[in-house]
């Protein structure tokens, strides 16, 4: 098949990508941990994925897994959701400033092909600010994967989280007030041809927390949050989809619809904690059979109603 026809499967019936992330390792361990005094095990973690797989993919276009602990919830997702898997280990190098990726050492792309993918995603920390020195070595980085990509006739989503190495806190205010520009340049970079890359997986461009009328310490105006909106639309020519950050569904449902009043033209989602974290206290405390009723009913009702925005919001794919 051609890129085209994979990237097909990933599609909702209306064009968009209206799908699930649940390719967190490290992060649902801490997950997980929260509720009890033991480290998280792989069987728990496996055993996760595999219900949200299981019970939350009917109503989602596609599934985003990892190879590592996702392979057998990939098995288990509904027959028309399509697959993506994660082509990055979790996290990045702490031993050295830049916070480098590196990928998983016994997967390819031919390989995440070969069990079933429908497109690779790749994870990447990226500041437009840092020095090029930095910066040169992850833009050859994303050069190789999408020449590997390209040689499987397999859809490269590329997801880019921003930072800036001189702020600690990303969700701090002082954070807020660079990151439009930090989203909105990186974006440009990334939209060059020679990194092959088919769909970015991105931030919305302003923390909403401080955008009037939606948090108490307010850094932009409503109006100059739509305009960093608008923006980011127009820096590229790529398909581009959010990533819901650990937002609450509430929010995540909100800033989608103030994304299409700004003109926003973004393509879907990529939405993870915003629609299932709400399962994972339950899925410790009370059980497998408790949590599976949770996503039958609040995990079912977070997935439709983002549906529904999604359908009033989001751009097709032509």
């Amino acid at each position: 098949m051609s890129k085209k026809e994979y990237f097909s499967h990933l599609l909702s019936k209306e064009g968009v990508i209206a799908a699930l992330a649940i390719d967190q390792r490290g992060a649902l361990r801490k997950m997980i941990e929260k509720y009890q005094d033991e480290t998280a095990t792989d069987e728990q973690v496996k055993a996760f994925k595999t219900l949200i797989s299981k019970e939350l993919t009917p109503y989602a276009s596609s599934i985003l897994l990892d190879a590592e602990y996702g392979i057998e919830a990939s098995k288990s997702r509904d027959e028309n959701c399509g697959l993506l898997l994660s082509y990055e280990k979790t996290g990045y190098d702490t031993t050295q400033p830049g916070r480098f990726p590196d990928i998983l050492n016994i997967w390819s792309v031919r390989r995440l092909k070969k069990i079933g993918a429908d497109a690779c995603k790749f994870l990447l920390y990226y500041d437009v600010d840092e020095s090029r020195e930095i910066n040169d070595q992850k833009e050859a980085f994303i050069e190789r994967i999408g020449s590997e990509c390209q040689a499987e006739d397999l859809p490269f989503f590329l997801e880019i989280v921003t930072y800036d190495s001189e702020i600690s806190d990303a969700t701090s205010a002082e954070y807020a007030k660079i990151k439009p520009h930090k989203v909105i340049d990186m974006m440009k970079v990334f939209s060059n041809p020679r990194f092959g890359i088919d769909c970015l997986k991105v931030e919305v461009p302003v923390n909403m927390n401080y955008v009037e009328g939606f948090g108490e310490e307010v850094v932009y105006s409503r109006s100059e949050a739509a305009q960093f909106f608008l923006e980011q639309g127009q820096v590229t020519d790529l398909p581009y989809i959010f990533l819901s950050a650990g937002v609450t569904p509430e929010l995540f449902n909100e800033t989608l619809r103030f994304a299409k009043a700004s003109g926003s033209s973004f393509n879907g989602v990529l939405c993870g904690r915003a629609t299932w974290a709400g399962a994972v206290e339950i899925f410790v405390k009370d059980g497998e059979d408790a949590a599976r009723n949770w996503c039958h009913t609040i995990g079912r009702d977070n997935i439709q109603t983002l549906n529904q925005t999604l359908e009033d919001t989001a751009t097709p794919i032509k």
